[in-house]
């Protein structure tokens, strides 16, 4: 099956995208694919200043040449996150309210309001969102469309995230990194003339963000033998299935070679289609993304520098791999299952540790929250391991199979250009290290460290990575 041929499948199982149109040169499609999906609707192409060079006003003209009614609107920051204060900016673009939008965007004491008072009723008046740039102009263009009722174009710049065509949006609000519940946008153009000739750290972040489904994958397997999230086959192999091949060419996808960045940007979008087919984010990350998040949380920077979400990503999957590696390496047909759950908590007592590990943190109620959402009792807990313990020679085999070795994977990042080490990105191993309590708590999806708390094995798994030998040798 060729690339035409996947992506046909893909936009078969797609619940939002329709259209999604991938080649060199095929960015001059798109007033006439505006047309199509949007009939007589006016335009709003949203642009930074970086991508709108590069193709936001090439495309600006091209609308206008077409008689679309067209506006501009150039976000001046150089340097931004997917934050509230950047959504409601869009919102205001979709209102008409340009001078507002700009407003809020300079605003320098902004407060953010009531999330759920955002949205508005459906109408032909708003304009329509054209989102050139980045995965986080595309984020922000998303959850505002939602907002108003309504879809998008957007034409991404760079392979840098999986986000293009992802049901939902990364954004922080409340000083937490949330996804927000929105549908992909319902059409794409991805123009290789433009996203191979995107910055080198661009595409090696979105590699990276791609491999990080790899251990994902092994989490979710995770998940669904416990029961908490069972795996939905159409999502699964719609990416799964052909993930090697796209992961296969990490120095033409270093070099810029325009068939590797297409290969990359297709299992880029191949992932954001099986979280349309999931309606949720479960295909595509678990603790992997969760490294990230707290660097986001926290405004982490290097050498001044806010660091992409695919170079974070890089090092939460290189460590997620190691934690499989040493995982794998454990008899848990030996786990006693009664003398670990008479070993577990109460909800109480978690709730009381989540307050602990959080109390710094901006968001200091976030493992409060989520342990809440996702604990289970004793009772649970013994079904849980019990399975494990009952199915382990064959489902550790299942999970060798898909997570690659540590070894292999530092490989891969290496040559693709992505962060390698924890230094790469100024972070010690020891701050990587005092991370794992956070991500373990912080989201309510089940990881493989909520498997190794009920199995009684966490700090050995933990301390393993950073032992003598470990992949994190401290």
């Amino acid at each position: 099956m060729d690339s035409k041929e996947r992506i046909a499948k893909a936009l078969q199982l797609a619940t939002d995208t329709k259209v999604f149109e991938m080649g060199q040169g095929v960015s001059s499609m798109a007033p006439a694919v505006f047309k199509d999906c949007f009939p007589g609707r006016k335009a709003v192409v949203v642009a930074g200043v970086n991508t709108w060079p590069v193709l936001g006003e090439k495309v600006y003209s091209l609308f206008l040449s077409a008689g679309i009614e067209t506006q501009k609107y150039i976000i001046d920051k150089k340097e931004f996150h997917a934050e509230w204060k950047y959504v409601e900016m869009v919102d205001c673009l979709l209102d008409g309210n340009f001078q507002k939008a700009k407003e809020i965007e300079d605003s320098t004491d902004y407060v953010e309001p009531d999330a759920g008072k955002a949205f508005r009723p459906a109408c032909d008046s708003y304009y329509v969102a054209v989102s050139v740039g980045s995965g986080v102009i595309n984020d922000l263009c998303k959850l505002s469309s939602h907002h108003h009722s309504q879809s998008y174009l957007t034409l991404p710049t760079a392979a840098s995230v999986d986000g293009y065509s992802s049901f939902g949006a990364s954004i922080s609000y409340q000083n937490s990194k949330q996804t927000f519940s929105c549908p992909a946008p319902l059409a794409i153009i991805a123009d290789i003339d433009v996203i191979a000739a995107a910055p080198k750290k661009m595409t090696a972040a979105g590699y990276a963000d791609l491999a990080a489904k790899i251990p994902a994958g092994a989490e979710w397997m995770i998940a669904d033998l416990m029961g908490t999230e069972p795996i939905v086959p159409e999502a699964w192999h719609v990416l799964q299935d052909v993930i090697d091949q796209q992961l296969s060419n990490p120095e033409g996808t270093a070099k810029g070679d325009p068939q590797a960045v297409a290969d990359l940007f297709e299992g880029l979008t191949l992932s954001g289609i099986a979280m349309q087919a999931a309606r949720s984010s479960r295909p595509a990350s678990c603790c992997d993304h969760l490294f990230s998040h707290i660097l986001d949380m926290t405004h982490y920077r290097y050498n001044g520098e806010l660091q992409s979400h695919g170079f974070q990503v890089a090092i939460g999957t290189l460590t997620m791999c190691a934690v499989f590696d040493e995982f794998f390496k454990m008899d848990l047909s030996q786990l006693d299952v009664d003398a670990c759950v008479a070993a577990w908590p109460s909800l109480e007592q978690e709730q009381e540790r989540a307050l602990g590990i959080f109390k710094d943190f901006p968001a200091p109620k976030l493992g409060y929250t989520e342990i809440t959402k996702k604990y289970n009792d004793a009772a649970t807990v013994r079904e849980q391991l019990t399975k494990v313990k009952e199915n382990w020679p064959e489902f550790k085999e299942k999970l060798r199979a898909q997570v690659y070795p540590f070894t292999r994977m530092q490989a891969l990042m290496k040559a693709a250009g992505a962060p390698s080490d924890p230094s790469d990105l100024g972070l010690t191993r020891e701050q990587l290290r005092d991370m794992f309590p956070k991500v373990q708590l912080m989201r309510f999806r089940f990881n493989i460290l909520d498997l190794a708390k009920r199995g009684g094995f966490y700090d050995s798994l933990v301390a393993a990575v950073f032992a003598r030998g470990g992949a994190w040798e401290i």
